[in-house]
C-alpha cells in the first residue's frame, strides 16, 4: 500500500507503446470477500495476476492501481495520457455513477479508456443503471466477472498503433 490507500503493481516500462494502465476504483481493495455473490471470488491481487499473464503474451505491460480516493484515479488519467499509454482500463467503481469529474477527466484525455465493471450494473439496483463513464468511453464491458479485465487488455491490445 502507499499513502492514500492505493495499491500499485507495476512493472519497469521503458516502452510506453506497450503501456496500458488498469485503474480501479473505491472498495475494489475489497474484492475476494466484498459481496462475492455479486463481485466474484477472485481478489485484486488475482486479477492482477491474471493481467500480468495475459499482458505477457500480448507483448504489453500494465500498471495496476487502486484507491478509493476520487482525485488518484483522476491524477492517473491524466499520467497514462502524458506517458502515452496505448490504453486506460478503467473500473471506478461507485464512481461510475456520481462522478462528473472523474467522466470529465475521461473525456479529457485522447487515450482510449475502456470501462470494464465485474457485474452487469444494469442488472442491479436502478441508481448503478447510469454510468457517466460510458458515454465518454472507447467502450464498456460489464457481467463477466474478472474475465471482464482480460477482454479489456485484449481491446487494448488491438489498438495498438
Amino acid at each position: 500500500m502507499t499513502a492514500g490507500g492505493s495499491t500499485h503493481i507495476s512493472k519497469a516500462v521503458t516502452d510506453a507503446s506497450t503501456l496500458v494502465y488498469v485503474l480501479n476504483g473505491p472498495n475494489l481493495n475489497l474484492l475476494g470477500t466484498r459481496e462475492p455473490e455479486v463481485y466474484g471470488s477472485d481478489t485484486l491481487d488475482d486479477i492482477a495476476a491474471m493481467l500480468e499473464d495475459r499482458a505477457v503474451r500480448l507483448g504489453l505491460t500494465i500498471d495496476l492501481r487502486q484507491s478509493n480516493h476520487e482525485g488518484h484515479l483522476i491524477d492517473w488519467l491524466h499520467e497514462a495520457a502524458s506517458r502515452g499509454a496505448v490504453a486506460v482500463i478503467l473500473n471506478a467503481g461507485g464512481l461510475t455513477h456520481t462522478s462528473v469529474a472523474l467522466r470529465d477527466a475521461v473525456k479529457g484525455i485522447a487515450t482510449p479508456v475502456i470501462e470494464v465493471h465485474l457485474s452487469n450494473p444494469q442488472a442491479r439496483e436502478a441508481f448503478r443503471h447510469h454510468s457517466h463513464i460510458a458515454p465518454v468511453a472507447t467502450g464498456t464491458i460489464t457481467g463477466f466477472g474478472a474475465l471482464g479485465y482480460a477482454l479489456a487488455l485484449d481491446a487494448a491490445a488491438s489498438l495498438r498503433h
